[in-house]
């Protein structure tokens, strides 16, 4: 039996509305699962892992450290670039200031010229400041009072002759200014040194490697002094522990960067000193004096001539027999005894030394024989002399007695242990010009000491006004290496006025220093205080 068609429609409808139906719910349902289930981080630890929900975080904050820093940094920078670019038009407008004062005008308006032309003005102007200093020729001055000394350092150490009441003859810089000038002035030699230019007189074909490179190290000694509308001028020193070859370098500061002079070497291998030694008696102090020129000229340098001026009779049997011993001991014969019967004259004798070398060009120390000097001042001697060009004055450092200095010792210790730089040891006879190093050569040029001047002091300051009044340079400056050692002095009374003031001023300033000269000078007010203090204290312990 067949169906009726209007059945069949019905039941069509009714399937595809079924399938409708579920299709709709199948969709209801995926959008409630994708909505109600937990969200994962593509970054997130995996499942299982410890810290699953730290991972975002940690690297967020890192991120966010980074970015911190270099904005930080970006912000610095800036802060900096922007302080130089105002220090940079600071000195632009002052050189330009500078620049519209010298240039003349054309047609109403200043004449501006290029950033090269300044800087020419201006290492012009400097080169300028060096000729006119006393760097590399001598100046003539009216008088010894008008010469500039220098002052010496070493790494550690500098020796100044103003002192004041709070200085030291030696100290090291408190000033962290002048600890640093003297450092940068060591390091500016050294780039002088190991980075040489043509006029230095080294092969630039000489690689870095076949050069000796020189330190901190290798600095031995430094001068320094300022001229007040010039600038600073630097002598510095420089020598390997095993070489005989110094390095001198030359430096000076117009008030402004360093400019390099010169800088060269100098082999003072051959240089040979003639050590001139005027004696009259006093033949204790000569083997004093012999003691200390073996140890240092004989056993130490090796490169000296003695010659000893004697004047008179009594006694010069002594001086012979102490020389021939030495040269017997040391089988040392480089001496000259020159024996003159006549009254004892400093410049006399000093003079007859010199003219007694007959060998030609020689480098001389005048000394006398209450010196005592290390092998390090006589290196100083040959460096600081030329001949022709420089003669070398050094100050001495004066002992004072012995018996006042060493008051609370039962003795006073052997002279080697005397030779300090303190205060109440000695201090800088800047006074004297007794002791000097120059070439024969020079000495006769000059014209050598004034023979008219009779018995003690005024003929070496006569010496050193003729080199000021002329060309050659002075260099006056203290070194560690010579003392003075003390001894009684006698002013005479035949000597003039004048000489007989300097004898006694010098006999004072010898004497002591100013606070010990002060505890002899009230030594009875301290000790009636002491008297005073001791009944005190009994009184007291009695009652």
């Amino acid at each position: 039996m067949r169906m009726p068609r209007r059945g069949l429609v019905i039941q069509a409808r009714t399937r595809w509305l079924l399938v409708g139906l579920a299709l709709l719910f199948s969709l209801v349902l995926l959008m409630y699962l994708l909505e109600c289930a937990p969200q994962t981080d593509g970054n997130g630890s995996l499942p299982g892992v410890v810290g699953e929900t730290m991972g975002k975080e940690y690297y967020q904050a890192l991120l966010q450290e980074q970015e911190e820093h270099y904005q930080n940094r970006a912000t610095s920078l800036k802060r900096q670039i922007a302080q130089l670019k105002q220090e940079l038009q600071e000195m632009s407008d002052k050189l330009k200031s500078l620049q519209e004062k010298k240039s003349p005008k054309v047609n109403g308006m200043n004449y501006q010229g290029t950033k090269e032309q300044t800087s020419n003005d201006l290492l012009e102007f400097l080169h300028s400041q060096i000729d006119k200093a006393e760097v590399s020729v001598g100046a003539k001055l009216p008088s010894e009072y008008g010469v500039i000394p220098f002052e010496s350092f070493t790494s550690m150490k500098v020796f100044q002759l103003e002192m004041g009441l709070t200085r030291h003859p030696e100290e090291k810089p408190v000033r962290k200014d002048k600890r640093d000038e003297l450092v940068e002035v060591i390091e500016a030699g050294l780039e002088v040194i190991n980075n040489p230019d043509e006029e230095d007189g080294q092969d630039e074909d000489d690689g870095v490697g076949d050069r000796q490179l020189y330190s901190e190290n290798d600095f031995i000694e430094g001068y320094y002094r300022t001229e007040r509308d010039k600038g600073t001028q630097y002598e510095l020193f420089y020598k390997k522990m095993d070489g005989m070859e110094y390095r001198h370098v030359t430096l000076f500061r117009p008030f402004g960067p360093l400019m390099k002079v010169k800088s060269e070497t100098v082999d003072i291998s051959r240089s040979i000193i003639n050590v001139i030694v005027p004696l009259a008696g006093r033949t204790e102090a000569f083997a004093q004096f012999m003691q200390n020129f073996r140890d240092v000229c004989i056993h130490q340098d090796k490169r000296v001539h003695l010659t000893v001026v004697y004047f008179g009779q009594d006694g010069l049997s002594e001086v012979k027999s102490i020389l021939e011993s030495v040269a017997r001991e040391t089988d040392f014969h480089n001496y000259t005894l020159v024996s003159l019967n006549e009254e004892f004259n400093r410049g006399r004798g000093l003079d007859m030394g010199a003219r007694a070398w007959e060998k030609g060009e020689v480098l001389m120390f005048f000394c006398d024989v209450d010196v005592y000097f290390t092998a390090e001042f006589l290196n100083s001697c040959r460096l600081n002399a030329e001949p022709g060009k420089k003669v070398f004055y050094p100050v001495v450092f004066s002992l004072y007695n012995p018996a006042i200095v060493y008051a609370n010792q039962d003795i006073p210790p052997p002279v080697e242990q005397q030779l300090v730089h303190k205060k109440d040891s000695g201090f800088w006879r800047d006074f004297g010009f007794g002791m000097t190093c120059q070439y024969r050569t020079d000495f006769l040029t000059v014209g050598g000491f004034d023979l008219e001047v009779k018995g003690w002091g005024g003929e070496d300051v006569h010496l050193y006004r003729k080199y000021l009044h002329g060309e050659l340079m002075v260099v006056r400056t203290p070194v560690p290496g010579l003392f003075h050692l003390w001894h009684e002095k006698h002013c005479a009374d035949e000597l003039t006025p004048e000489q007989y003031r300097m004898c006694i001023q010098s006999k004072a300033m010898n004497e002591a220093s100013h606070s010990h000269l002060g505890m002899l000078v009230f030594r009875e007010e301290i000790e009636a205080h002491l008297r005073k203090q001791a009944y005190r204290t009994n009184s007291e312990a009695a009652g």
